[in-house]
């Protein structure tokens, strides 16, 4: 058993990153994932890791920086939120091509205009496309779980892609939680020593990387990128299963709560998932068969895994903490995606909330269920996206 103790989500990631000891961390402060970093400062200051903190300009920077190093043959990592994300734009998508299994938090932040330092699910979903690994976590305990875990992942010689983990600014990043910490050694073992795939210091087998693909090679390299992708379930679902029997705590590639014999379920990530399964309790004691799937793997999406759990559920309400302006949530236009290959196509509606950090309440739960219920009942669907707990 580890150490049981009181602490932040930034705090627990801290923690993480200076039991795995990555070579090298690149990083530019950024609200509020500036407290994870500084904490891990303190680390590297203190002697109490080998890595090397390059404190650099911007967030691009810190990406270029962390591409270099993995590139040269290092285990990497940095953090950020929000805007450090976007400003990460372009060089997220070199990561990812290049295949440099850097492992980053991110603290989950809206993004701006009106500026806002607040938690919400803009900024990763922004950056489902650019080819990272995505893995969201309800509290601190998952965070810091999760991270272990992806340096696991990204590093499997099988895949070897980027992988971001993800957790609400502010709710989880800086609420203070009870977390069980694994003890430095297990750690250390479990994620192992970090072997390097064509490094470019190297010199007694000298390469290079060329950057150029035109019309000839193009479409080809970004179906292998494609095909690399499909084996990332099974390669989580084979990390999850050793770090179960490590510590007792199980993981896949999502949860399900009281899903089993649900007629209609509530599709939530991250922080609200709590509140959510608090109400579902509530209901459940009045004989009302409401459950909920909270997807923890987000990129890749598992289509078929989710349509197996919710096959059998009358109608579905997704809760998006990020909007596409102009279409449907992003988690809703997944799930409708995985739902298309069900023979009984269950009702939807889609729900934005939360977003900018505004509180996600119980009674906005129940207003959800209560939707459900009625469409469960009637087959009728009123309006498929709405924004909830908004001031009118």
């Amino acid at each position: 058993m580890g150490k049981i103790v009181a602490v932040t989500g930034n705090e627990a990631c801290a923690y993480a990153l200076k039991q795995i000891n990555p070579d090298v961390c690149a990083a530019y402060p950024i609200t509020p994932a500036t407290d994870l970093m500084q904490r891990f400062s303190g680390y590297v200051s203190n002697g109490q890791v080998d890595t090397e903190l390059v404190l650099v300009e911007s967030e691009h920077s810190a990406m270029s920086a962390c591409i270099g190093a993995a590139a040269a043959g290092g285990r990497v990592a940095t953090a950020t939120s929000s805007q450090g994300l976007a400003l990460m734009w372009e060089m997220l998508y070199i990561a990812a091509g290049t295949r440099l299994p850097i492992v980053m938090p991110l603290v989950n932040r809206a993004l701006s205009a009106p500026l806002n330092i607040h938690g919400d699910h803009s900024d990763g979903m922004g950056a489902r496309d650019t080819g990272w690994i995505q893995i969201y976590s309800e509290n601190a305990q998952e965070a810091y779980d999760n991270l272990v875990q992806s340096f696991r992942i990204a590093e499997h010689l099988e895949i070897r892609v980027p992988a971001m983990v993800c957790m609400d600014g502010f709710i989880v990043s800086h609420s203070i939680e009870r977390v069980e910490y694994i003890d430095d050694a297990d750690v250390k073992n479990f994620v192992g020593k970090f072997q390097a795939v064509h490094p470019l210091l190297d010199l007694e087998h000298p390469k290079s990387y060329g950057p150029l693909i035109l019309t000839d090679l193009y479409h080809e390299y970004k179906r292998a990128q494609h095909e690399v992708m499909t084996k990332v379930p099974g390669v989580v679902l084979e990390v999850a299963a050793e770090f179960e029997k490590m510590t007792g705590r199980k993981y896949g590639l999502f949860e399900e709560y009281r899903l089993e014999d649900a007629e209609i379920a509530i599709v939530v990530m991250s922080s609200a998932a709590g509140t959510t399964k608090d109400i579902i309790d509530q209901y459940r004691e009045k004989g009302v068969k409401v459950g909920l799937l909270k997807p923890r793997m987000f990129r890749p999406f598992p289509f078929t895994q989710i349509a197996e759990a919710l096959k059998h559920v009358n109608a579905i309400a997704v809760l998006d903490r990020a909007d596409s302006f102009g279409g449907y949530g992003p988690l809703f236009s997944e799930i409708a995606g995985a739902v298309m290959s069900m023979d009984h196509k269950p009702a939807m509606i889609n729900k934005i909330f939360g977003l900018g950090g505004r509180d996600y309440l119980p009674e906005q739960a129940e207003q959800v269920i209560n939707e459900l219920i009625k469409i469960s009942e009637t087959g009728k669907v009123g309006a498929i996206k709405e924004y909830i707990g908004v001031r009118e």
